[in-house]
């Protein structure tokens, strides 16, 4: 499952460089999560035929769904300004902000962010991704910058996402939340397509036909399914695992967007990326650590 995750996750950004020769932003997005919400309309409608739908899920959906649409908004247009392989090292930052944020809203965590280790790996995360990001030697333009902004904004608005499924649909259905989530997020970007997208999104049906088949193929892997795989690596290899694995993203796309769009890290960019993964690795170890010897103190 976490494999099937990277697969899907790593594929996203590539055909969102891909589509983003074609279509606009704002048809890409509507297209793709429109095609999401109709894969998982069934799950929802079955449990609820079933009277199996949490109590209060609509209200505790709306404002994780809300954020992640605009956080899905800005790693979309950041595709727009920058190569795939920078933009997936630059989200590391999402890590960062999440540790923020659980300090802030869950107490417990609290002495696993204060440990020198977790510390550590936060300065590394920071000093690796700025590296990856300004770390190509050429000057960079105003378009550049935006795209760094937008993607390092997607990983604020994703960690935020995050949190704010934790706080507000705890006890939950993973499966049912994503569902109902997946049910906003997809108004939210329909509704952007048929207001700002070029013809009111008709620009999708100018793709040839193997091309709307690889949009939609691209919605199923990195959206219908990529979060469910997620869900499920982590119920049976558990957050910090899983998540340590996902750290792989960036050197499987920026592999993958050489190959295709001839996209060009510098060795300092590499290294930098590599500084960067290493920190999260690290945070992820110690939260893993203190989070067992609590629980075997706990145990005793």
């Amino acid at each position: 499952m976490v494999v099937m995750t990277l697969v899907g996750w790593s594929s996203v950004p590539l055909f969102l460089r891909f589509f983003a020769q074609h279509i606009d932003v704002w048809t890409s997005n509507g297209w793709r999560y429109g095609a999401a919400a109709v894969f998982w309309a069934p799950v929802v409608i079955v449990v609820a035929l079933r009277r199996g739908l949490p109590l209060g899920l609509w209200r505790a959906a709306l404002i994780p769904s809300l954020i992640n649409a605009v956080g899905q908004v800005c790693f979309a247009w950041a595709h727009y300004k920058i190569e795939p392989g920078l933009l997936t090292f630059g989200l590391r930052s999402q890590i960062l902000f999440a540790a923020i944020g659980a300090y802030l809203l869950f107490p417990g965590e609290r002495a696993v962010i204060r440990t020198p280790g977790y510390l550590m790996g936060a300065l590394l995360v920071i000093a690796g991704t700025s590296g990856a990001m300004f770390g190509s030697g050429q000057s960079i333009d105003v378009g550049q910058l935006t795209g760094v902004g937008l993607a390092i904004g997607s990983g604020l608005l994703f960690a935020c996402y995050g949190l704010s499924v934790r706080r507000f649909m705890r006890g939950v259905n993973s499966v049912i939340a994503f569902a109902a989530i997946s049910q906003y997020t997809a108004v939210v970007m329909v509704g952007l397509m048929l207001w700002l997208g070029e013809r009111r999104g008709y620009a999708a049906w100018e793709l040839t036909g193997e091309q709307f088949v690889w949009l939609m193929v691209s919605a199923l892997i990195g959206i219908a399914l990529g979060h469910v795989f997620y869900y499920m690596s982590i119920a049976r290899l558990g957050v910090a695992v899983s998540a340590g694995v996902l750290q792989l993203q960036p050197f499987v796309v920026g592999m993958f967007s050489y190959l295709l769009f001839a996209e060009v890290l510098t060795a300092t960019q590499w290294a930098s990326g590599a500084v960067a993964v290493s920190g999260a690795m690290m945070m992820l170890g110690v939260q893993w650590l203190v989070h067992r010897r609590t629980a075997l103190t706990a145990a005793t």
